[in-house]
């Protein structure tokens, strides 16, 4: 059985490989389809008709304007593979460091909801389940089929209005607080201005698995083990804790990686209505800006992060169901 998972973790790894080169392709020609001058967008068409022609020549070779489309990627691809990314054409720094900053402001948003989505959607689908047909089980049905169909950035601008603008008890955005330098930011100016957002990631991530939940815990209580330990006077959190956590709790954690890809597109809207500076804003920036090195970089991060997600959580559903693997029934 090792033998075989070694070899289908393998064949998952050369498959994310090949989903990551044809991502990185099919950005570059979006990139190149886009009708924005990167000219105009970063220098302002006023700026633009003041310079010499000598000065207009230096930017387009900064730019790369006019240079071929294939040689631009293969370029590209060459640096990248030895390690350089390139410099940002924005923020005149090398794509590496801004990535550096850029990711840790996301990864930080990203697992603090990613964590709380996966705790509330499981003990949210338990309560389901073991309440089958109960008020209680009705009232989470319909939550969780009401957020799943709300707007990630409404929500965000719902909870920006209320708890930012009406109450003023959490800050409208940012990461840090203003005018403190990056040495005085404590770990707690940076949880607090993660709030909303990461509370507004966690509320829409919760549905799924909450249902999902609710599903397998329903499974789980109609099975012949648990009316016989139901036979035996085991009831409530005795009998979730004896035969439903296990059961339950390895298909929800399989569907929360998969869930990665969900979070981290919605990290995107949400950065954007809290003006929280991690990749999503970046990625924004640079599309906007005609900013290729950048763009590129975050993109194959992206594919990274995302095919990672629904590798390992493919990998891991392999692992609990062992009828999906190959071989299995031998």
């Amino acid at each position: 059985m090792n033998q075989h998972l070694g070899k289908r973790i393998g064949n998952k790894m050369i498959r994310m490989i090949l989903l990551v080169i044809a991502s990185s392709i099919l950005t570059f020609m979006l990139m190149k389809a886009s009708p924005i001058d990167p000219l105009q967008a970063n220098v302002g068409q006023a700026a633009l008709g003041s310079m010499s022609q000598e000065q207009i020549e230096k930017l387009n070779e900064y730019w790369g304007v006019g240079t071929s489309p294939v040689k631009q990627y293969l370029n590209w691809a060459f640096d990248f593979v030895r390690g350089d990314m390139g410099t940002s054409l924005l923020y005149r720094q090398p794509v590496s460091e801004v990535i550096a900053v850029k990711l840790m402001n996301s990864l930080f948003l990203m697992v603090i909801a990613w964590g709380l989505s996966g705790v509330l959607g499981f003990f949210l689908g338990v309560l389901s389940g073991m309440n089958r047909g109960r008020w209680i089980d009705r009232l989470v049905k319909g939550y969780c089929l009401l957020i799943s169909s709300t707007p990630a950035f409404w929500l965000a601008l719902l909870l920006l209005m209320i708890f930012g603008v009406w109450l003023k008890v959490l800050p409208i955005g940012l990461s840090v607080p203003i005018g403190v330098e990056a040495a005085g930011v404590t770990l707690q100016d940076r949880l607090y201005h993660a709030i909303l957002p990461a509370l507004t990631l966690s509320i829409t991530g919760v549905s799924n698995i909450a249902l999902h939940t609710r599903e397998k815990m329903i499974g789980i209580m109609d099975s012949d083990f648990v009316l016989f330990a139901k036979a035996r006077g085991e009831k409530g959190w005795i009998l979730f804790r004896n035969h439903g956590f296990r059961n339950a709790l390895l298909p929800a954690l399989t569907l929360h990686f998969a869930a990665i890809s969900e979070i981290f597109g919605g990290s995107i809207l949400v950065e954007q209505v809290f003006s929280y500076p991690g990749l999503g804003q970046a990625a924004v920036s640079a599309g906007l800006g005609s900013d290729m090195p950048l763009l590129m970089a975050i993109a194959i991060l992206s594919a990274l992060i995302v095919f990672g997600g629904n590798m390992i959580a493919d990998i891991l559903y392999g692992i609990v169901d062992p009828r999906i693997r190959k071989g299995g029934a031998g």
